[in-house]
């Protein structure tokens, strides 16, 4: 049976009311806890982890409640595949996330976490996907079974993704068009998921690698992307060309540049939070 927690009775609670509210504690824990709150300080959640009464995911569940998050049992639900495929593996391991609803006419996805401390992935997924996302508290241990399940411990390859392009429809209709495409076409390529998940793959490998640089280059034949490493250029493996345009839009978007312009060139930022880390990506097309 699935659990449920009446979140409208735990939301502005004290933390140690929620986990009474839970079942998870006892009155008399609680007090315990505060009593050794007032000698050595800091927050009751932890006190209660250290004395053995409860684990950090617990806790965890208990501040999302007190934030007002809405619960969701994971165990409960079968997730579309067309909603697991709105993230990336890279992503949701990342960020240690499961996507739970999307409804593509306005956008909005629904994720499912941990923490409410992990604010940082509904704020990157916005910039990264354009995505209206609502977060939702679930157990840490379902989550990590699904990351497994669905996404596994491999990441998903550029060649992969590659293949997957040079299959999508909206996209191979670019080819040869070069730069005749009207703006709404435009906007619909750049917001295309393939060239979201390319787009956020290519960045995300260069945080890790420690990239100083990143290089889109449409050049007459092609399309490099190129990382600069300690002074050295190590070429990814390349998209096709006729994308180059998507790919371009799709950085201005992330980087609230104009997306209509392409002769004057144009200079943004991407601020994100990758592992915990504050990233900041300055942009300049």
């Amino acid at each position: 049976m699935a659990k449920t927690y009446d979140v409208n009775q735990l939301r502005g609670r004290p933390i140690g009311r929620i986990l009474v509210k839970m079942g998870k504690i006892t009155r008399e824990q609680v007090h315990e806890a505060l009593g050794a709150q007032k000698q050595r300080g800091g927050p009751l959640g932890q006190i209660l982890s250290d004395l053995g009464y409860v684990d950090s995911a617990t806790v965890g569940l208990a501040l999302g409640f007190q934030i007002g998050m809405e619960y969701v049992d994971l165990d409960d639900i079968e997730i579309p595949d067309d909603v697991l495929k709105q993230v990336s593996s890279q992503m949701a391991n990342s960020y240690k996330l499961i996507p739970v609803e999307f409804k593509q006419s306005d956008n909005h996805l629904v994720i499912a976490i941990a923490s409410a401390d992990n604010f940082h992935a509904t704020d990157d997924l916005r910039t990264l996907m354009s995505y209206d996302v609502t977060a939702k508290i679930a157990d840490e241990s379902k989550i990590e079974n699904l990351l497994v399940k669905h996404y596994g411990t491999e990441h998903e390859s550029m060649g992969e993704l590659i293949n997957e392009i040079a299959t999508d429809g909206q996209l191979t209709m670019l080819k040869d068009r070069g730069e005749s495409i009207d703006l709404d076409t435009v906007m619909e390529v750049a917001d295309s998921n393939p060239v979201k998940r390319l787009v956020n793959m290519v960045l995300l490998e260069a945080i890790r690698n420690r990239a100083s640089d990143i290089h889109f280059e449409p050049f007459e034949n092609e399309f490099k992307v190129r990382y600069r490493i300690d002074g050295h250029l190590y070429e990814m493996l390349p998209p096709p060309k006729s994308i180059a345009l998507a790919i371009a839009s799709r950085i201005k978007v992330m980087a609230n540049l104009d997306i209509a312009e392409r002769r004057v060139p144009q200079d943004g930022r991407i601020e994100l939070l990758v592992n915990g880390q504050p990233v900041d990506l300055r942009i300049s097309v």
